[in-house]
């Protein structure tokens, strides 16, 4: 079953591409099944959707603790 996990943030240009190879660090291959992002009203901030295949509560709180570590991150879904 796909997980899916929000991600916004800042740094417009490059956010999607930054989540992405997060999430992919914790993932094997293939199990990354989709990304998809959108911007803000205001254009400050990008949501980045990531979906993939956990395996694991500790693969999915992994990840949630790097991407919260990040200043880039204002927020997780």
């Amino acid at each position: 079953m796909d997980f899916p996990l929000k991600a916004i943030g800042s740094g417009v240009e490059d956010f999607e591409a930054f989540v992405v190879e997060i999430v992919r660090r914790h993932l094997p291959e293939e199990t990354l099944t989709s990304s998809t992002s959108r911007l803000s009203e205001g254009g400050n901030y990008l949501a980045v959707t990531v979906s993939f295949v956990a395996s694991s509560r500790a693969q999915l709180d992994d990840i949630y603790r790097e991407l919260s570590s990040h200043q880039r991150v204002k927020m997780l879904l």
